[in-house]
């Protein structure tokens, strides 16, 4: 039996998909499928129902694998004994928000790139909800997310806050009256993403707790289409307050500052246990990331 072929069991038992492992293990595809069936040929017994799509385990497969995570936890455990400095390698699945400020991706991208030669990034940018998902489901290896202060992340992860993030409301700088409160804008109406963004969710709370609806003009994802249909009087928006500072000139928009309204979210770096390298390089990109949110984050050794 080759530790290998057991990484290989386990990590298609958790993606359900042959291209998804190869990704992940920097593999081709028929080379997954001989780790699988090596293993299970070493073991005697037949792990996966392979007339299922998505692959599953078999009964016995299923008790298999959670003895496997046993002893890869073992090995890990052991080889960050003597791995520390061993610099990473293979790919690291890295997620993103999608309110991630445009300055703030290719320092980050080259400082890796510098520093972490052999380290390959795949990226994907999501809301909360959907990262937290993904990294549940062993889709990424670790996320930088928005989420309240107070969140409760699952116990199997490990989420390092880093920096506090104000949301503005956002509307046309056009000289108009700004509302004052937030039931006073109603009128207005309100430009947002698509249902399961954490924004929104923040803003129809603090609205029904007001007993104001919640009027939606215009439901768009992307913080660039939104911006320009905020700037042309289509409603009022809600993003990171440094979206506003460092919006285009094109853009012509302001924050409102309501007297009832100011609402804060949080940055987080969520991922589970990690080879003591990884983490580190998933430190030092989180930690560049994260001052396109707060240029006073914490700095790079």
């Amino acid at each position: 039996m080759k530790l290998d072929d057991l990484h290989a069991f386990i990590t298609l038992v958790q993606l359900q998909s042959t291209q998804q492992t190869a990704e992940k293990l920097g593999l081709t595809q028929p080379a997954v499928t001989r780790r699988v069936q090596n293993f299970e040929e070493s073991l005697g017994v037949q792990l996966l129902d392979r007339q299922t799509k998505p692959l599953k385990p078999t009964s016995l497969g299923w008790q298999v694998y959670q003895q496997c995570q046993r002893i890869a936890g073992q090995v890990h455990e052991l080889n960050q004994l003597v791995a520390t400095d061993a610099p990473p390698r293979g790919v690291l699945r890295f997620g993103l928000p999608h309110s991630l400020p445009d300055t703030a991706l290719l320092p980050a991208l080259s400082l890796m790139q510098s520093r972490y030669p052999h380290l390959q990034l795949r990226l994907n940018s999501g809301w909360g909800v959907q990262l937290l998902g993904s990294l549940d489901q062993a889709a990424l290896d670790a996320a930088l997310l928005l989420a309240p202060a107070d969140k409760i992340f699952n116990d199997a992860l490990n989420a390092t806050a880093l920096a506090a993030v104000p949301l503005a409301v956002v509307t046309a700088d056009d000289g108009e009256p700004l509302p004052a409160t937030l039931a006073a804008c109603y009128k207005k109406g309100w430009i947002l993403n698509p249902d399961g963004c954490g924004f929104r969710a923040t803003l129809a709370r603090a609205l029904a707790d007001r007993g104001v609806p919640l009027t939606l003009n215009v439901e768009v994802q992307g913080v660039a289409l939104q911006l320009a249909l905020i700037a042309a009087g289509r409603g009022l928006g809600i993003m990171p307050e440094i979206l506003v500072k460092h919006a285009s000139p094109q853009h012509r928009v302001r924050s409102v500052p309501l007297a009832d309204f100011a609402p804060l979210s949080q940055l987080w770096l969520v991922h589970p246990g990690l080879p003591a390298n990884q983490q580190a390089a998933v430190t030092v990109f989180a930690a560049v990331l994260a001052k396109g949110y707060d240029p006073a984050a914490g700095d790079i050794s």
